[in-house]
C-alpha cells in the first residue's frame, strides 16, 4: 500500500490544501469531523487509505501538515469547517511573518519552526 503526505506552506498553500482536503472528503465520503457514515462500507475499492490515517476510534484523519509563519491563514483552519478533521499537531502556525524577506524567513523566523514541522512530518 502507498501513502501520501501532503505539506502545505504558506497562504496559498494552505488554501489550496483546505480546498482539496474538502474535496477529498465529498469524494470518499467522509464528513467534516472525520467520522465515515454507518452506511458506507469501508475498503469497497475505495483508496482513501492512501491519504487519511484511521485512529482508534474510527476518526479519519488527513497525512497533511499545514505550515505558516503568520497565524492568520493557520486560523481560518483552525476555524473553519473542517476544523475537527485536522489533528491540531498537524497544524503548525508562528507568532509574526516574514515581511516578503527571504533572508528573514530563512534564516531567522523560519529557523524556530523548521525542526517542529519535521518532527511532525516524521511522525505522520
Amino acid at each position: 500500500m502507498r501513502e501520501c503526505i501532503s505539506i502545505h506552506i504558506g497562504q496559498a498553500g494552505i488554501q489550496v490544501g483546505n480546498a482539496c482536503w474538502e474535496l477529498y472528503c465529498l469524494e470518499h465520503g467522509i464528513q467534516p469531523d472525520g467520522q465515515m457514515p454507518g452506511d458506507k462500507t469501508v475498503g469497497g475499492g475505495d483508496a482513501f487509505n492512501t491519504f487519511f490515517s484511521e485512529t482508534g476510534a474510527g476518526k479519519h484523519v488527513p497525512r497533511a501538515v499545514f505550515v505558516d509563519l503568520e497565524p492568520t491563514m493557520i486560523d481560518e483552519v483552525r476555524t473553519g469547517d473542517y476544523r475537527q478533521l485536522f489533528h491540531p499537531e498537524q497544524v503548525i502556525s508562528g507568532k509574526e511573518d516574514a515581511a516578503n524577506n527571504f533572508a528573514r524567513g530563512h534564516y531567522t523566523i523560519g529557523k524556530e519552526i523548521v525542526d517542529l514541522c519535521l518532527d511532525r512530518i516524521r511522525k505522520l
